[in-house]
């Protein structure tokens, strides 16, 4: 069976057995901030499984792809080394909500693997938590598994619960015992049986893990049972699709040999069993989807992990031979294998594409660089077998050579590197890639709603509705004092809650009592006003009036409505990749946060806003509809990638189809209603990802006057005409630059002489001179080329200047070419920096640092000399 047939069977049989079939999500979890990257297939539905998201089902498939590359959960080093480690790998899952339990997931995945896949039964032998008798009993007497097929295995990390057999979302929160399920790939291979010494071994892989959300853990760990217990299952494509195709290692299925023969034709090689070729097949997965979901290459986060797996694989395709940039061309094979399953990877190839071979251009200019000074390193190591830290370091922070290409290099040639030594030089740029990875959240401080509001926000901003709930600090309250805060619940509500990028209404509930609503939000389907009782008590099943502040309600529609004119006409000027990751839309202001891989031009902002202006002036309708979710893709309606929709959503139309979005929020009635649309700032905030901040309406219109008023005040200023004051600055600005000149050669000038009266103070040493001075200059740049002239006057010589500018200690050390081997300019800055509580470092013919304490200048000056001539 091909892996995307298996991956179709699997998803249509529980389609069959009347779960959801739901996309995969986003390798970038909309629902977790403290997690790198998608990494089970239960992400996507943890706010489900922790009661704060509901779905229009109880039950739910998927084939999730996933990425362990940085973090807690990172199997980087390991890739191309071993048969089942990936950067990149789907998960095939099934999921139920409060709806079935243990007896049904069990013969679920009994029922696909033996009768569906057609796994031999004496191949499979199952786990389960030691005191789990519930799932032993189902697979004992209801499967039929002999006892020796079911293995209990306890606690075996040091506590009660702590079992490879018992998962948790995290220290607190939902929990629960699980079943694996192991396939034996027959005595020939070495290994044993889960839970035996041996089980580390490759005889006995793991298939299919169904963990039961039974128990809420609560911070002090005690256990209550769930009130709806829910299954979570998981089950690697790339390892299912080995056993059925006869293979040992997942790089010998369908998907990987196809992309692994694309690889050897773009590397130029015939020896299809290269371990370089299986770390590039993966690489090229976990990059190219990386790359759809809006990650970039950068420094740091998300786009440091995609920046080193990219390295990693051009390091593997020139170490087999290819010096010309090859990665990219392999997207089009990918989209082969995997454009059917996952149409936004093919929507976004070319884009794709270009990343890739931008970033393959920057690192080919140091690989090449960096592999030198690696391999002189080695030969220098004599006896050792150990890279230094140092080096280590070097090859990072100089040339852009990550630590684990060194890693695999020093692997390959038997070598180990010195870890302790390069973590100690690299902890802050190391801190940036290993984000925090774990799910934290104490469950017993949730506030806990039911049931559902009746938002009528759409058509009335007044109404009236009885009290439901009333909640002060999370618990349930009979009424609310004057000057108390709290949150209501109301049966309806006009009050839309922030969602969507939408901040919440505000206004007032009036009746027994004047309640100030100064906010409005949503759990689940339930909307929390925010209140504050301004005079009376608020008593519970009092009926309210409810009052939305209109001026606020109708500035904010202008700014989400602009919103949409904006996403389409980036998607316009900028590319069919421009895809939304975030937004704040209030009364005041729009901010619009979207995938770019640049800032944008002075011309192509104006060429947005012209064209938003244009749809605004054309004044057309604002059409909303509600539809089912496939009608909506139909009707080309964008969604967010990565969100959750209802299987009946809102679809909203702009300009005579020019905008057509999912969106739940509050709109304008005819796009002319906007007034004016104005950008006021275009700013990256991560990277890949950029910034728009706008005005609408009187906000605009007031911006617009402000900045007719500076002009005013400036040509007034001039003594000129508006439009002469353009003209008038830049007279200037030319007559401050020409100055400065003057003022340069000025400074040369007399640094030239105080060079020449420096020169005469140098001593001599064992080859050459010595001078160590501090001097009067005010700026860095002016320091650095005193030193370059004292350099060349001196010919050969070692040189030490300080200068001491409003309480701030600036050193710099030169050393000529003829000396390096003696003295290094950086070892001398490296000693002296103390002295002055200062730090600095640089190359061996010149170095610099800086420092707080003036008082230590005289010190360092006056130890220089010994330390120099111990030297030289």
């Amino acid at each position: 069976m091909k892996s995307s047939e298996l991956r179709q069977s699997f998803l249509s049989f529980f389609e069959s057995k009347q779960h959801q079939v739901v996309e995969s999500s986003s390798l970038i979890p909309s629902n977790d901030p403290t997690l790198l990257f998608t990494n089970a297939g239960m992400v996507q539905f943890k706010d489900v499984f922790l009661g704060a998201d509901q779905r229009p089902y109880s039950r739910a498939t998927t084939s999730q792809r996933c990425v362990r590359a940085g973090g807690k959960h990172n199997d980087l080093e390991n890739v191309g080394y071993t048969a089942r480690h990936h950067t990149f790998f789907e998960m095939l899952g099934n999921f139920s909500f409060g709806d079935y339990f243990k007896q049904e997931a069990i013969g679920y995945a009994w029922e696909f693997l033996t009768e569906v896949l057609g796994l031999p039964k004496d191949k499979l032998l199952v786990t389960v938590y030691a005191e789990d008798d519930e799932a032993y009993a189902i697979w004992k007497n209801e499967i039929g598994l002999p006892e020796e097929k079911i293995i209990r295995i306890g606690d075996n990390k040091g506590s009660r619960y702590a079992s490879d057999n018992f998962w948790a979302m995290g220290d607190t929160g939902p929990c629960g015992p699980c079943t694996e399920v192991f396939y034996d790939h027959g005595e020939h291979i070495w290994g044993g049986p889960p839970g035996s010494p041996e089980e580390d071994g490759d005889r006995f892989i793991e298939i299919w893990n169904v963990v039961f959300m039974q128990y809420n853990r609560s911070a002090n760990g005690d256990m209550a049972n769930l009130p709806k217990p829910s299954v979570d299952t998981g089950m690697g494509l790339e390892r299912i699709a080995a056993i059925l195709q006869g293979v040992h290692s997942n790089y010998e299925i369908d998907l990987f040999q196809n992309l692994i023969k694309a690889t050897a034709q773009v590397v130029g090689t015939d020896d299809l069993s290269s371990q370089s070729l299986r770390v590039i097949a993966d690489h090229i997965r976990s990059c190219s989807f990386m790359i759809v979901d809006g990650v970039v290459p950068s420094n740091e986060g998300r786009g440091y992990v995609l920046r080193r797996i990219i390295r990693r694989a051009v390091r593997h395709g020139n170490k087999l031979g290819q010096k010309q940039v090859f990665f990219h061309k392999l997207v089009e094979a990918l989209d082969v294998e995997m454009g059917d399953a996952y149409p936004e990877l093919r929507k976004l190839k070319d884009r794709v594409a270009s990343i890739l071979l931008k970033e393959e251009e920057q690192f080919a200019k140091t690989l090449d660089q960096g592999m030198r000074i690696l391999e002189e390193a080695i030969s220098d190591l004599g006896d050792s077998k150990v890279i230094p830290g140092e080096t280590i370091f070097k090859l990072y922070d100089t040339y852009g050579f990550p630590a684990d290409l060194t890693n695999d290099v020093a692997r390959e040639a038997g070598l180990d590197i010195d870890e302790a030594g390069f973590e100690a030089a690299m902890n802050e740029q190391r801190a940036r890639a290993r984000s925090a990875s774990n799910f934290s959240m104490d469950m017993s401080n949730s506030i806990s709603v039911d049931g559902q509001t009746e938002f009528t926000g759409y058509s009335y901003l007044e109404g009236q509705s009885p009290v439901e709930q009333i909640l002060v600090d999370g618990d349930t309250v009979t009424s609310l004092s004057q000057g108390q805060k709290g949150l209501v619940v109301l049966a309806e509500t006009p009050f839309y809650g922030e969602s969507g990028g939408q901040v919440g209404d505000q206004g007032w509930l009036r009746g027994p009592a004047a309640v100030k609503v100064t906010n409005t939000t949503k759990q689940g389907k339930v909307h929390l006003h925010h209140v504050e009782v301004r005079e009376g008590t608020l008593n519970l099943g009092d009926v309210v009036t409810t009052e939305v502040d209109r001026s606020l309600r109708n500035a904010t529609a202008l700014n989400h409505s602009a919103t949409h004119l904006l996403h389409e006409a980036l998607r316009r000027v900028l590319g069919d990749h421009v895809l939304q990751k975030g937004s704040l839309v209030n009364s005041e202001r729009l901010r619009f946060d979207f995938s770019h891989f640049e800032g944008l031009t002075a011309a192509e902002l104006e060429q947005v806003e012209d064209m938003v202006n244009e749809q605004v002036r054309l004044n057309h309708e604002t059409v909303t509809e509600v539809m089912d979710i496939e009608a909506a893709k139909a009707k080309g309606a964008h969604a967010l990638f990565g969100e959750k929709y209802d299987s009946q959503v809102r679809v909203l139309t702009m300009g005579a189809d020019y905008s057509i979005e999912l969106c739940g929020g509050t709109h304008v009635k005819r796009t002319g209603d906007i007034g004016l649309f104005k950008i006021v700032q275009e700013s990256g905030i991560a990277a890949g990802v950029r910034r728009i901040e706008a005005l609408t309406g009187k906000a605009a219109i007031d911006a617009t006057r402000q900045t007719e008023v500076s002009l005013s005040k400036i040509a007034s200023l001039f003594k000129s005409s508006k439009e002469a004051a353009f003209d008038k600055v830049a007279g200037l600005n030319d007559q401050a630059r020409s100055m400065q000149k003057e003022i340069d050669v000025l400074k040369a000038k007399l640094a030239a002489q105080a060079g020449a009266d420096l020169s005469s103070q140098a001593t001599d040493i064992n080859g050459g001179k010595l001078l160590v001075a501090q001097v009067e200059i005010e700026d860095p740049k002016g320091l650095r080329d005193l030193l370059d002239r004292l350099k060349s006057k001196l010919e050969s010589a070692v040189i030490l200047l300080a200068a001491v500018n409003d309480g701030k200690v600036s050193l710099i050390a030169g050393v000529t070419k003829e000396l390096t081997s003696k003295v290094k300019a950086g070892d001398l800055i490296k000693m002296a920096a103390p002295y002055v509580d200062g730090r600095g470092g640089g190359r061996p013919d010149m170095a610099q640092a800086g420092g707080s304490k003036p008082e230590g200048v005289a010190e360092v000056l006056a130890i220089v000399p010994d330390w120099v001539n111990e030297r030289v």
